[in-house]
């Protein structure tokens, strides 16, 4: 029998064309909700903890361009310093991100804005339609998504919740014209099944190769999703690999001293290529410096012009375009999800509970939340 992990990375692309139906179902009442308390003055901010958190991280850059006051700050800062991260004055839409709704931050974070902002609304993404946020949501000025239940992961690792809570918001910003996003959606749940289809046995004899480091890079909304996939691998396989996150231009400043001969490296490479050329340098400069374990290219679109530099693996998504379809971002996430669960294997963990000290849980355990 296949492990929870596996179901559900693999079940990604189907729970997304679900969520899409679902949302396209509830537009109106969508629609309605945001009218009323989504207004140019109104604050929102995305916010959950650990992987809940990141995806704020990742499309808060592509939020920006729909709705103009977009933070993403995860609710383990708003606990301790929401006095400063939070303008009491203002309106606040906070958008809260949770697979279970039960962690003590996700229901702390909701009643600190609570008690310090006068006018709060809130909207509740989460996989568990019997969490405590979830169970508090009749009020008027809370609006409660759903996703489908297969999302709400049994598995210690995020992956699907993840992924179909990250589209959910994307969808929100379309909620209006959501149905001409159809073909859009449609690409990236094809790009999803072709990394699976394509390269999943590839990634595969990369993660099973002897390493103690990995680093992910992407720019823009990439680098959320290489902050996703750093935690994925790290993780997954109880710290025997200790991972990094960066954007491109940022990894020079420092962070580079990571790599050695007992790396891998994941270059999450977008399709505009203005941006591209800086990527591209940072990968000939890595590769002429270092001799990592390997290096992975992952890029939609048009393969990058990389010839004169050694890849182990180029994972290319031919469907649509990252930078211009919106949802294109999320597909990258499957990468460091195949690597993270084939390595877990590899150092002979269980994917579904990789933690043998017990440090990490499905759900956080021993938060108290101070008044």
């Amino acid at each position: 029998m296949k492990s929870f992990t596996y179901q559900e990375i693999h079940q990604q692309p189907q729970m997304w064309r679900k969520q899409y139906e679902s949302m396209l179902a509830q537009r109106d009442k969508i629609v309605e909700f945001l009218n009323q308390y989504l207004t140019p003055q109104t604050d929102v901010v995305l916010t959950g903890a650990g992987t809940s958190a990141f995806i704020g991280d990742a499309i808060e850059p592509v939020m920006r361009g729909i709705w103009t006051n977009v933070r993403a700050v995860p609710t383990t800062d708003l606990i301790t310093h929401a006095e400063y991260l939070l303008d009491s004055e203002r309106p606040l839409l906070l958008i809260s991100f949770a697979r279970s709704g039960n962690s003590p931050e996700s229901v702390g974070a909701v009643n600190i804005a609570n008690k310090l902002c006068k006018n709060v609304a809130h909207i509740y993404i989460t996989c568990n339609r019997d969490g405590k946020l979830a169970a508090e949501s009749g009020k008027d000025n809370i609006l409660l998504i759903l996703l489908p239940e297969e999302t709400d992961d049994k598995s210690l690792a995020m992956t699907s919740s993840f992924s179909t809570m990250l589209l959910t918001c994307l969808m929100l910003g379309h909620i209006s014209s959501l149905e001409h996003d159809k073909a859009l959606i449609e690409a990236a749940v094809k790009n999803a099944e072709a990394v699976i289809s394509g390269y999943e046995d590839k990634l595969k004899a990369i993660a099973e190769r002897k390493f103690e480091r990995g680093v992910f890079l992407g720019s823009g909304a990439l680098k959320g999703i290489a902050e996703e996939c750093h935690l994925k691998l790290q993780e997954l396989t109880d710290g025997g690999v200790v991972c990094k996150f960066d954007s491109f231009l940022g990894f020079r400043h420092g962070p580079k001293a990571v790599v050695n001969d007992h790396s891998i490296v994941v270059y999450l490479m977008t399709d505009d290529e203005k941006v591209q050329r800086y990527e591209r340098d940072l990968v000939r400069q890595v590769s002429g410096n270092n001799k990592p374990v390997a290096q992975v290219v992952v890029a939609a679109g048009q393969k990058p012009a990389l010839d004169d530099v050694h890849s182990d693996l180029t994972v290319m998504m031919p469907y649509g375009k990252q930078e211009t379809d919106f949802y294109g971002i999320v597909p990258y996430v499957l990468v460091g999800q195949l690597l993270g669960f084939y390595a877990s294997l590899a150092h002979g963990l269980n994917p579904d509970a990789p933690s043998v000290s017990g440090n990490i849980h499905r759900v956080v355990e021993g938060v108290t939340i101070y008044e």
